[in-house]
């Protein structure tokens, strides 16, 4: 069964290596030797299988030159860890590199020899087959370029353990430890370049993104991951489609159709260069410009895409280039190559033929490269540099560097230095290996491996836990998932001025250590779009939302699509394209254009403005005028008309007064707690110590009118003592109302944000608007008894209480504040205050003129009624009023009871007034008598008007040394009438102020 087994795998061998030549494999023998897989074409060519005949292995064609540079840098890598006397000393390494012609059956085909060679060394099976030649086991392989490839490979390599250390595969889903056992890569995962994509995509504020990616492991994944990234900001996707290389005409059309139809123009492309080439010759046939193409590394620098005669489609490419590295020396190997001088590299006579449009002669006419490119030339695929369909000879003598191809471009070696670290990893774990102490290795118990007999998955332990530095100086050790993390550069396709070739300008980099937010550098100055303008292209939905305005979201379509709304009154928006409006802050209003926000204005009676001022100076007038009227009642103090109006009483009345108009000015100015808390209690003590007054003032003057005549009880009972006793009682209730009010709800300075939403009303809360009632009712409580009084007092003698005037005063009082309620009602802001101190104005002014301007006006104008004998005239004409009534009552009494006792007529009362009716004296005087009076006394003589009657009466008053002679003859000349009458002027006399 062993014997068959090994004739089984001789077999395969036998089988792999006859479909890989002496000129399709780089070979050298060594201690170690490592398997390598490049790219040095990039397809094969599409052949039906009919199977009516043994199926041939399929041909590679387009020749890749980056491809054999990256098998130039791991030969170079070899040969210089070979020559080294520290790494690995006296262990020579040796390879065996295939090409894979970028398909995953020509992979697999170079990985079963990989496979085969290592299952025979585990078979130790050298007793049975007797070979001279012993090729030792690959144990490690360094590629394969695409991610595709490398899954397959890996899924292979992984169930022998044969680390697999990729250069260029940087799909996510070969982190997947679990799957991919023994893959490891010096190249960053797709997982930061997706987010680096969707970051740019930000960085220029573009939303509106199509999507292309190869339809392979490579492509899906990348493509996932940034859609997941475009999800978190807000970047819609158009379309997103799937390419290949192997797609037929049909396909790539309508891929084409979604792109010229899409109002897109920035296209994200995660594919290989292979891949999108069908694709982009066909937008390049339609001529589509204007796109902007944000490419993946695989494709970024692709020598396929990044040609001349492409360039007016993606000019505007932006891609992401792997950060470059530095191998010393690497330049002059690259030089060297030839066929002749490169036995162990059956590449080279390829790549010079390629290189110099030639071909080699080798005894063979018909070699397998001149075949391929004749074949290819024929159908069309025009990968040579010829116009003839066969080649000249090649002499040898060409000079590589004469000659510009990808093969030269050193300038920014980037996959060739991951070749070149991927070797060096290697080299390291066997380095480890070799200098390892028993005691302290990684195997059980701390043994160590034989280097001389080392084994793959003795490799791929060392690989986990490797740590060097490299010649650059930076740190390199996979981590869990086998990769390394790494940086990128970001890079902008330009035109070279000089021969017209497509350079990679690098205009940023993406570093994955920064924190979030800050990984992203770009220098936006270098970037050219389509090739020559400076102005980032618009790539969204819709246009751009100004500040001021929102997104809005128009119904069934994505969320990138928008109509822009203006932000409502109350908030802002500061940025483009606010997703929302942001509400201002309590004291703030968003301004005209809603872009940011302004103070509010501030509102409040004030001082300065023209209604402050207005109130201010009508408040100051009754001041002055208050305080000049107490002036003048203080100059004359001792005057009748002063003495008659109750002197003390009218002082402090004319004090309330004062507190009344200067009690308005609380209300001006911007309130603070203090004024709130002292204005109104001001207000409202002021106006009852006032209405007190005029209350106890009009109620004594009236009692006095209608008592009888008074005793010294009286007297005493009606003293000054009492009236002020009244007064402060009266205000004393006000005062508890006010001490009540501050202390349970004490008003306080209250800014206002309801009322209009540009303006802040700075106003009083008064607390309790109940106390408020109260204060103000209370108020007009006392006035209207006030007025009653008054108005039952207005036929008193006008120039001794001016009653018509205090009960008019009264009205005008009623009617302010009557009017107020509905007015404070009714208005806010500034006004509330603006009507208080109209109201209290009002009615101060009206207290004031009625009152006291008629008698300001006697005192200064009229001196010669501000007399005893006027005041006494004024009083006696009212007893003789009241008088003269009374007897008339009788006398009307006296006729009917009369007339119903039988006719008889009653007489008349007679006096020594002098009376005239419309035709008769009924009180005539002697002539004499009359004469006498008039020299020897002063009076005067009033009309009283009374009945159907008008009266004239006559008084006269003596010096006061004579009047007790004049009382007794008053007396005598009045003794007819009646009881009534003389008991009313007994008691005006007794209780007049001027004696």
């Amino acid at each position: 069964m062993t014997l068959y087994s090994c004739c089984f795998i001789l077999l395969l061998f036998t089988w792999n290596a006859a479909a890989y030549g002496p000129n399709q494999r780089a070979q050298k023998k060594g201690d170690i030797i490592l398997g390598g897989l490049f790219p040095i074409h990039f397809g094969v060519a599409a052949k039906d299988q009919d199977l009516k005949s043994r199926p041939e292995s399929v041909e590679c064609i387009r020749y890749n030159f980056r491809g054999f540079r990256w098998l130039q840098a791991m030969i170079f890598a070899i040969e210089e860890i070979n020559s080294s006397p520290t790494l690995l000393p006296n262990m020579t390494l040796g390879y065996r590199i295939f090409d894979t012609c970028n398909t995953v059956s020509k992979a697999l085909e170079a990985t079963l020899s990989f496979v085969a060679q290592n299952k025979i060394d585990s078979l130790n099976l050298d007793e049975f087959c007797n070979c001279s030649e012993h090729i030792p086991s690959t144990i490690a392989v360094v590629g394969a370029t695409g991610s595709g490839i490398s899954t397959a490979v890996a899924n292979l390599l992984g169930l022998f353990y044969i680390p697999q250390v990729s250069y260029a595969s940087s799909s996510r889903l070969l982190s997947n430890k679990n799957q991919f056992k023994s893959f490891l890569r010096t190249i960053p995962n797709d997982e930061h370049q997706a987010t680096a994509m969707a970051d740019i995509i930000e960085y220029f504020r573009w939303n509106w993104v199509g999507t292309i990616a190869a339809d392979d492991d490579y492509g899906r994944p990348g493509i996932e991951k940034f859609r997941e990234e475009a999800e978190e900001r807000d970047i819609c996707i158009d379309f997103s489609e799937l390419i290949s290389q192997y797609s037929d005409e049909e396909e790539i059309q309508q891929v084409v159709e979604v792109i010229q139809n899409s109002t897109a123009r920035v296209i994200v492309v995660f594919s290989s260069g292979p891949d999108l080439e069908p694709l982009i010759k066909e937008i390049v046939r339609r001529n589509i410009t204007g796109k902007i193409w944000l490419a993946s590394e695989a494709w970024a620098s692709s020598s396929l895409i990044a040609m001349p005669e492409f360039f007016r489609v993606i000019g505007s490419t932006i891609g992401f280039a792997l950060k470059a590295g530095q191998i010393p020396g690497f330049r002059e190997f690259l030089q060297k190559v030839h066929p002749k001088k490169s036995s162990n590299n059956g590449f080279a006579k390829e790549f010079w033929e390629e290189t110099f449009n030639c071909y080699l002669p080798d005894g063979s006419k018909n070699s397998p490269a001149s075949t391929s490119f004749r074949k290819g030339h024929e159908e069309g695929l025009g990968f040579g540099n010829g116009t003839s369909a066969f080649r000249p000879p090649c002499t040898g003598d060409e000079n590589i560097t004469s000659v510009e191809t990808p093969y030269m471009d050193y300038t920014h070696l980037r996959i060739s230095y991951n070749v070149y670290l991927a070797v060096y990893s290697i080299a390291h774990a066997l380095q480890d290996i070799y200098t390892c102490i028993p005691g302290k290795g990684l195997f059980t118990n701390g043994s160590c491996a034989d280097i001389k007999k080392v084994e793959a998955w003795q490799v791929l332990k060392h690989l986990r836990h490797l740590n060097f530095t490299n010649n650059m100086g930076e740190q390199v050790d996979f981590d869990e998932f086998g990769d390394l993390v790494g940086n990128y550069s970001i890079i902008n396709w330009h035109l070279s001025p000089e021969d017209g070739s497509v350079v990679f300008e690098e205009v940023g980099h993406y570093n994955v250590y920064a924190k979030k937010g800050e990984r992203l550098f770009i220098n936006e100055n270098k970037i050219l779009w389509s090739g020559f303008s400076k102005e980032v292209p618009f790539s969204n939905c819709s246009r751009d939302c100004l500040p001021g305005t929102r997104k809005g979201i128009i119904e069934g379509e994505p969320t990138c699509c928008f109509e822009c709304v203006d932000c409502p009154d109350g908030e802002y928006s500061d940025e483009t394209d606010a997703s929302a409006c942001d509400k201002c802050p309590e004291d703030y209003w968003s301004n005209e254009n809603h872009t940011s926000c302004i103070p509010k204005q501030i509102e409040f009676l004030a001082w300065t403005e023209p209604f402050g001022i207005a109130l201010t100076l009508f408040a100051v007038l009754g001041i002055f005028l208050t305080s000049f009227v107490l002036g003048v009642f203080t100059k004359f103090r001792n005057t009748p008309i002063v003495k008659a109006t109750n002197r003390e009483l009218s002082y402090l009345l004319l004090f309330s007064l004062l507190c009344c108009f200067s009690s308005s000015l609380f209300f001006i100015g911007e309130p603070q707690n203090w004024t709130c808390r002292l204005r109104q209690p001001a207000f409202g003590i002021s106006f009852v110590l006032c209405i007190s007054c005029i209350l106890v003032k009009t109620n004594r003057v009236l009692l006095v009118f209608e008592a009888k005549i008074p005793t010294s009880l009286h007297r005493k009972w009606w003293g000054l003592n009492l009236q002020f006793l009244l007064v402060f009682l009266c205000t004393f209730v006000q005062i508890v109302i006010c001490v009540i009010w501050l202390y349970t709800a004490p008003p306080s300075s209250y800014r206002n944000h309801e009322l209009e939403d540009e303006i802040i009303f700075i106003t009083c809360h008064e607390g309790s608007l109940m106390a408020l009632g109260f204060l103000i009712g209370y108020t007009c409580l006392l006035a209207a008894i006030c007025f009653f009084f008054a108005f039952k007092s207005r036929k008193l003698p006008e120039n001794f209480n001016e009653a018509k005037f205090i009960t008019f005063s009264m009205l005008i009082f009623f009617i302010v504040w009557i009017s107020f309620i509905p007015a404070y009602a009714s208005t806010y802001g500034k006004f509330v205050s603006a009507v208080e101190v109209i109201a209290i104005l009002a009615a101060s002014f009206g207290l004031l003129a009625c009152i006291f301007f008629n008698k300001v006006y006697i005192i200064l104008f009229k001196p010669s009624r501000n007399t005893i004998e006027e005041v006494r005239c004024s009083t006696a004409a009212h007893a003789f009023k009241v008088a003269a009534r009374a007897t008339l009552r009788r006398s009307n009494v006296s006729r009917k009871r009369s007339n119903s006792l039988g006719g008889s007529t009653g007489s008349t009362p007679s006096s020594s007034i002098s009376s005239k009716s419309n035709h008769e004296d009924p009180f005539p005087l002697p002539a004499s008598a009359e004469r006498q009076r008039q020299q020897q006394q002063r009076g005067c003589k009033q009309k009283v008007s009374f009945g159907s009657g008008t009266v004239t009466l006559s008084l006269s008053f003596e010096e006061p040394q004579k009047n007790a002679m004049a009382n007794r003859n008053a007396k005598h000349r009045n003794s007819l009438e009646g009881q009534n009458s003389d008991d009313s002027l007994m008691r005006h006399r007794a209780l007049l102020p001027l004696q």
